[in-house]
């Protein structure tokens, strides 16, 4: 899985919750193929946590073999926190649970080369899935 080796704050602020409010804001960077011929484009905002990005990249990299290249674009450096079950309310922040990469509309999040157009386009989509957020697959023209 992916996280920092080190973090300076533990604990961040929590960003805003309301997800139709950040789908208007579409992102300005990484939004172009930089590395791959193919890639997944986002089309929705969501956080995707560090194991969603695992399960993605697993599916991915099996989908393309050994001659294929796989290329992750996000990375999750931002701390999420959760108070344990069945606790009362207050008594302070929860503690840090995992990371999460913020992923706005027209962000690129995998790359892929070195495969054949269809396979290409299927472990795209199959790594798609694995992602909660809608996607689409593109490709360099």
């Amino acid at each position: 899985m992916l996280f920092p080796k080190k973090v300076k704050h533990r604990k961040w602020f929590t960003m805003r919750q309301h997800p139709v409010k950040e789908a208007v804001h579409a992102d300005t960077r990484g939004v172009t193929l930089a590395f791959g011929s193919y890639g997944l484009k986002a089309l929705s905002y969501a956080r995707i946590t560090s194991n969603q990005i695992e399960a993605a990249r697993k599916v991915t990299m099996h989908h393309a073999g050994k001659t294929g290249k796989v290329w992750i674009r996000v990375f999750p450096d931002h701390p999420f926190t959760q108070k344990p079950a069945e606790v009362k309310m207050g008594k302070g922040k929860g503690d840090p649970v995992g990371f999460i990469a913020e992923v706005k509309p027209g962000r690129i999040v995998f790359e892929i080369d070195g495969v054949e157009p269809a396979v290409a386009a299927e472990a795209l989509r199959k790594a798609g899935t694995k992602l909660p957020l809608k996607t689409k697959v593109i490709s360099r023209t």
